[in-house]
């Protein structure tokens, strides 16, 4: 299949012999749509279908693909081609429903001086997709599962909203003789009350301006501590007081640093060793986030969540001062970070308190929490590894259980992020467990969710075959679980994990399942599931307590927003 897109107006097409090639001429007209060169030009379309450049009329998948490495003067007729095919063979190895695809109306976006292309994704065998297939078809460019040709990388894809799943084109709006008079209604109820609605919004503006200025003004006061509010299981600190505990914020105390801020190691006067997150200025979030984010970190007590211990809102500061974790993050030991050896009943006690952490959020939280951003650098090891569940930046209260979902913006990290609340903005439980069984396989394989354009999901899938010996996963496995002898359950973690991140959440177990599978497959292994997580066979390669500075870097301890991958955002 070929597809085709004009360049009039580029640069290449300057040069004299470029200009008599079809693609440089300029169309008769300018639609609004601007349409592939093909020989369909004279194909009759219904309303809001376009012609493939396989001549068929069908609603496309439309978005916008950029490119942070291209500019005009290095595109040319063969850039397009590779472009275009190499879009079309990534999906087909995906094996989704695409036909064609159309690159269009090229140009340089004048803010950031990014190339762009409009990206038209034509769906086979029927002229429009279902859900699923615009599901696959935004993870695979979401997610940069394509591997763009190396002159467009880095790129990044943006997706429109998608109208047309199975109703056919969108319904027009009718004016009916009812609705105007309903309109008229309306307008008159509007104005009689228009006085009072306004008295009241304007006493509700004054209210919300006092509450940015001041969030904390409603919570219970402090009499020792002045207008600072007291909170159950959380600390209010000054300013002073955090700077003289780290000794100034000095560099000798700093322990990691990101794109929140900087964390630091401070000693309170019982002597307690914790972590204090100093947010950078343009990383702050406003007054009101702040203190909804305290509050939901105030509420949750687990020996598998990481504890917040006190906050600074003081002097235009932004301060979160939790337990010290001194073992760094899952992924710092499976990539040999952390200075920790983890054998496979280490990997399966560290999974099911990850699980224990998320299992009481969802079912004895009340109201119940969501995560939203569960992967390996967001659980902890303690000194003696046992996991707990950290970064509640991004959490969401599912105060309406019997809705069973909350409505909104979709944010999370990339490879971990469940396809059905990426289409449907609909924010459940289920989108924890699937992220939950992403960093499962990360255990099994010490990969990362994506690496070099493979999608750990989908490899295991790939190669898993549950007839074969180990379940044909020998390519795949961490050798270092599997240097001596084959780690007993390692099937069965691995089957429950692949129903943790089925397609439809429907699918997918509760935590509290998956708690109760992890359990039977550590009693398969010949230990009891209730034992601390360090009584194991191997040692530490490094003594606890050592080496730890930058353990919380970067990715380790990120939160309220803040992702070592790209976020993704609907429009």
């Amino acid at each position: 299949m070929q597809c085709f897109c004009r360049l009039a107006g580029n640069p290449i097409c300057h040069e004299s012999e470029a200009q008599k090639l079809s693609y440089c001429q300029l169309p008769l007209q300018t639609p609004a749509y601007t349409t592939p060169l093909n020989n369909c030009s004279a194909q009759s379309c219904s309303s809001g279908q376009v012609s493939s450049p396989n001549c068929k009329c069908a609603y496309p998948y439309t978005g916008t693909l950029y490119s942070r490495a291209l500019s005009f003067t290095t595109l040319n007729d063969t850039d397009y081609k590779e472009l275009e095919q190499s879009l079309l063979k990534s999906f087909e190895s995906q094996k989704l429903p695409v036909d064609s695809v159309s690159l269009s109306n090229p140009s340089r976006n004048a803010s950031n001086n990014n190339f762009q292309l409009t990206l038209d994704v034509f769906p086979s065998q029927t002229d429009r997709f279902n859900r699923t297939g615009v599901s696959s078809v935004a993870f695979v460019l979401s997610n940069q599962i394509f591997k763009a040709p190396e002159f467009f990388s880095p790129y990044f894809f943006n997706g429109l909203n998608y109208q047309y799943y199975g109703g056919g084109e969108p319904k027009s709006k009718s004016k009916h003789t009812g609705a105007i008079i309903g309109a008229v209604v309306a307008v008159v109820v509007f104005l009689g009350l228009a006085f009072v609605i306004g008295m009241y919004a304007l006493r509700q503006k004054r209210r919300a301006e006092r509450s940015e200025l001041n969030p904390f003004a409603n919570w219970e006061q402090n009499p020792n501590s002045g207008a600072a509010p007291q909170l159950k299981g959380a600390r209010w600190f000054s300013f002073e007081d955090l700077r003289k505990y780290t000794n100034n914020f000095s560099e000798s105390n700093t322990i990691g640093s990101g794109g929140y801020g900087k964390v630091y190691q401070g000693v309170l006067p019982a002597g307690e060793v914790v972590a204090i997150k100093r947010a950078a200025q343009e990383s702050m979030q406003g007054a009101v986030e702040f203190k909804t984010e305290i509050e939901l970190l105030s509420r949750v007590h687990h020996k598998n969540l990481v504890s917040l211990v006190g906050f600074c809102f003081e002097k235009g500061e932004q301060m979160l001062v939790y337990e010290y974790v001194p073992n760094g993050t899952i992924m710092d030991s499976l990539t040999g970070k952390s200075g920790i050896s983890m054998d496979w009943i280490r990997r399966l006690k560290v999974a099911l308190g990850a699980a224990r952490g998320l299992a009481y959020l969802h079912e004895l939280a009340n109201p119940p929490i969501i995560h939203r951003d569960i992967k390996s650098s967001n659980i902890l090891l303690d000194s003696h590894l046992n996991a707990k569940v950290a970064d509640f930046g991004l959490s969401k209260l599912l105060v309406d259980s019997e809705r069973g979902h909350v409505t909104t913006q979709v944010k999370g990290t990339m490879g971990y992020l469940d396809p059905e609340y990426y289409m449907s903005q609909q924010l459940t439980e289920k989108s924890d467990v699937y992220s939950f069984g992403v960093v499962m396989l990360e255990l099994v394989t010490a990969k990362r969710p994506i690496e070099q354009g493979k999608y750990i999901v989908r490899e295991v899938m790939r190669v898993m075959d549950t007839s074969k010996d180990l379940y044909n996963l020998h390519s795949i496995v961490d050798p270092t679980i599997v240097s001596s002898t084959s780690p007993k359950g390692l099937e069965k973690f691995v089957e429950v994990a692949m129903r943790c991140v089925k397609e439809y959440a429907s699918e997918r177990p509760s935590m509290a399942e998956v708690v109760k599978e992890i359990e039977n497959i550590i009693q398969l292994a010949g230990l009891n599931p209730s034992v601390e997580s360090a009584s194991t066979t191997e040692s530490y390669e490094v003594p606890l307590g050592q080496n730890v500075k930058h353990l919380y870097d970067n990715e380790d301890f990120s939160h309220s927003g803040n992702f070592p991958t790209a976020k993704i955002e609907p429009q």
